[in-house]
């Protein structure tokens, strides 16, 4: 996590300060939910956004792997409320341990990863009828947070529905064994597979402690990497007679080495400092005949320098 993440390096408070991650996503999925509810007739935003099962027989529309974890079910409100109340509650917490940066990135990543993972399971089961499936809603981001969450509070009490209250280990066990269950089973319409592809993802984030800020650096990066393999030639030729690179003398205009300073320059050079400062506070008259002597001599080792690099 980034310094410029904290909150408090913000140097005066404002809206934004309070505009966290966890608060944008959950604006997101309300407003396109509210929209497509609005446009279902005419332009069904859910279908338009959510993420194909043969999405490999079209890979122009890989943007389907971002747009998906963020357009629910519009004629199920609880698979909306559920994702963003879960999201809510775990994800303050972990955005807080991330910084808002990390966790922007740690939660698209997420959603990538739990949409491979469905893919893949449709690909491997049904792979003649992949065209008929289609993956929305952010269960498998939210179980990611839910995992990370976890691994930091193993031990935090959390009571289910309000009531019945498990350590945070015991809920991640039983998230698991109703996935593995359904996936198992064929889950019907829950994407227990996409859950389990983000809960593996938030856990070996967690585990490994890894950092996504390279994805801020990676155009960059990939710039760099061009200009380093565009930039220098591949081959390069030499004639016979050709003069070594070792023996060849530096072009004449080329600038001189610099000159390494001894044990007397640096002596010489804080007398000389000591004495113009003593000028400052009280003038020249104030020197002695030894520290004239001493402006003379660095003086003359000067114009030596000078005429030295002329020449």
């Amino acid at each position: 996590m980034g310094f410029a993440d904290r909150r408090y390096t913000r140097s005066s408070p404002s809206f934004l300060d309070d505009w966290t991650a966890v608060l944008t996503i959950l604006v997101a999925n309300i407003a396109l939910w509210v929209a497509n509810l609005v446009a279902a007739n005419d332009f069904p935003v859910s279908q338009f956004l959510d993420l194909q099962g043969d999405l490999g027989s079209h890979p122009l529309n890989a943007w389907e792997l971002i747009t998906y974890g963020f357009v629910h079910n519009p004629s199920s409100p609880s698979h909306l409320l559920f994702n963003m109340l879960t999201l809510w509650f775990f994800g303050q917490e972990v955005e807080g341990r991330l910084g808002r940066a990390e966790f922007f990135r740690f939660y698209l990543t997420a959603i990538v990863v739990a949409g491979i993972a469905w893919l893949v399971s449709v690909q491997v089961g049904h792979p003649l009828q992949a065209s008929r499936y289609a993956l929305m809603g952010a269960s498998g981001a939210v179980m990611a947070v839910i995992a990370v969450f976890i691994w930091h509070n193993p031990r935090r009490e959390i009571y289910i529905w309000g009531v019945l209250p498990v350590p945070a280990w015991g809920l991640g066990l039983i998230y698991l064994l109703i996935d593995v269950n359904g996936a198992t089973n064929g889950g019907g319409n829950v994407a227990n597979v996409a859950h389990l592809g983000g809960a593996a993802f938030g856990f070996c984030y967690a585990w490994r402690g890894w950092d996504l800020g390279w994805f801020s650096d990676l155009g960059a990066r990939l710039n760099a990497l061009r200009k380093n393999w565009g930039g220098a030639p591949a081959v390069r030729v030499f004639r016979p007679d050709d003069t070594p690179v070792s023996n060849r003398r530096p072009p004449q205009d080329a600038p001189a080495a610099p000159r390494r300073q001894t044990a007397d320059d640096v002596a010489l050079q804080e007398a000389v400092d000591q004495i113009l400062e003593k000028i400052s506070r009280s003038g020249e008259a104030s020197l002695t005949q030894s520290e004239r002597d001493t402006l003379t001599a660095a003086s003359r080792r000067l114009k030596e320098r000078l005429g030295s690099r002329e020449r």
